[in-house]
């Protein structure tokens, strides 16, 4: 069983990592970008609103953790989607099969972190340059 997950696990770190050079590499720019845009847009709207950079109300407010969980995928699902429909015309042209736990975990790494650290870091930032009109 440990030899089939380690297996698993090595075969999705080799398809990430040769991906940078493979069919559609401009995905681990593109799709970060992206997701960096609207994590720009919602930060900077945090910062104006007073809130909490996103990530620390996300761990430490209970009560708001439902809303702000719907409120980032509102911003970021349309990426992640495609994020995962990307990789999955990926695989196809490179392995000739579809991973879909594989697909999800590109799309989390190239969409949902780039959105929760840079929309929590422009907060931060905007919050401590002043009041914001």
């Amino acid at each position: 069983m440990l030899d089939v997950m380690l297996d698993i696990w090595t075969r999705i770190w080799d398809d990430i990592t040769s991906g940078r050079h493979a069919p559609l590499a401009f995905r681990f720019i593109l799709q970060p970008a992206v997701a960096a845009f609207f994590a720009f847009r919602a930060g900077r709207q945090d910062a104006r609103d007073g809130r909490p950079p996103y990530m620390s109300a996300l761990v430490r407010d209970r009560g708001q953790r439902k809303a702000l969980l719907r409120e980032g995928w509102q911003h970021i699902g349309k990426v992640f989607i495609v994020a995962i429909v990307m990789d999955a015309v990926y695989q196809f042209i490179s392995v000739r099969w579809f991973y879909p736990g594989e697909a999800v975990m590109v799309a989390v790494v190239l969409a949902v972190l780039p959105y929760l650290v840079f929309r929590s870091l422009v907060n931060r930032i905007l919050h401590r340059r002043g009041p914001h009109p």
